[in-house]
């Protein structure tokens, strides 16, 4: 391979796919040490040296000066070494420079596949470090296509393609192709054996995707006046965001919802008609659960100082079904956001034996 073609494809490598020039040199040098390598019996010490500004490539062996060669990968003796370096003697490490036409056969017969591997490892190393960038945030995907099966899905995301699952997706969405949808990446993790590129998983079922939703509708949560604390969701139904700002002048969840709703309505427009509870952060315990039971109103909380984190809430009686909820959605959802365990009565004392906890 001669010097000025191999530094033509890396240039348009460069400008095609967008990998700096220092990563791909990077990788093209780890791949003809590993072919020089290879013709050396994997035994010799090998290095290379590529300069992109003077489109030159130059590999050395190092060799030991000894008075007997043992390994002739390896060592040279006094009269070998000398042909190199007048002054040698034994206890030296010569650096002997091979031949480009000898590179470029040693590349050409055993370094293609290698050069390739690592110009693709250069490529998904950028990747991972662009999904690292944005990782627990949320970015604009192009779905690509959906298996009729599965429901399974491929987006776009810039350059990338990654699979979202019918397990990530939100229950009551259709996904079609070239529709243009937000999710959230939850994790970017290296490559396994035999795949391409980084492992990403996206997400639109994440509670992290409502968190990072808000903050994007909502001046003040973007700018730290109003602080999401906590959030509880399951997607498709039913989320609840607990919001608090240290500004006594400032409605944090009056600022969630916006002018006429404006703000949570956008949000639940894009999430194809989720409900959404914004309640009222507070460091006091009892506050925070009887605010997290909403839009049931509570008549007491009692914390079980003999039990970690576990209380009682007394309801009305008539909202006995409205604080458990449908299957025990707005209870459950409660306690994960409080990290507390919620054991609701009614104020009369008697259970309703029609209400589904």
């Amino acid at each position: 391979m001669v010097n000025k073609e191999l530094f033509m494809a890396l240039e348009m490598l460069e400008k095609e796919k967008g990998i700096p020039m220092d990563v791909l040199c990077e990788g093209i040098q780890k791949a003809l040490v590993t072919a020089v390598k290879r013709y050396y019996n994997n035994t010799a010490i090998v290095f290379c040296v590529l300069d992109p500004e003077k489109k030159t490539m130059r590999v050395f062996v190092r060799k030991n000066v000894v008075s007997e060669v043992v390994d002739p990968d390896e060592d040279l003796t006094v009269e070998q070494a000398q042909k190199y370096k007048p002054t040698a003697m034994v206890g030296d490490i010569i650096e002997i420079e091979l031949e480009t036409k000898e590179v470029s056969r040693i590349a050409a017969d055993k370094g293609k596949h290698v050069i390739r591997q690592g110009i693709r490892e250069a490529e998904h190393g950028r990747l991972r470090e662009e999904f690292q960038a944005h990782n627990q945030e949320i970015v604009t995907a192009k779905v690509s296509r959906v298996d009729p099966e599965t429901k399974d899905a491929i987006v776009e995301i810039g350059k990338a393609q990654e699979p979202l699952f019918r397990s990530e997706q939100i229950p009551n969405e259709t996904l079609l192709p070239g529709m243009l949808i937000k999710v959230y990446i939850a994790g970017v993790a290296d490559a396994k054996e035999g795949r391409r590129g980084p492992r990403v998983t996206i997400s639109r079922t994440h509670p992290g995707l409502v968190k990072r939703l808000f903050e994007s509708e909502v001046p003040e949560i973007y700018d730290g006046t109003v602080e999401i604390k906590a959030v509880s969701r399951e997607a498709g139904s039913r989320t609840k965001i607990a919001v608090y700002s240290a500004d006594e002048n400032v409605d944090a969840v009056g600022a969630c919802i916006g002018p006429r709703g404006a703000r949570v309505g956008k949000i639940v427009d894009m999430l194809y008609g989720e409900k959404i509870d914004i309640v009222k952060y507070s460091e006091d315990p009892k506050e925070f659960i009887a605010a997290s039971l909403a839009p049931a109103d509570v008549v007491s909380v009692t914390i079980d100082e003999n039990a970690e984190k576990s209380c009682r809430v007394i309801v009305p009686d008539l909202q006995l079904s409205l604080a458990i909820g449908n299957k025990g959605q707005n209870a459950r959802l409660a306690a994960k956001l409080t990290g507390w365990k919620i054991d609701i009565k009614p104020e009369s004392g008697k259970t309703d034996p029609s209400v589904e906890l």
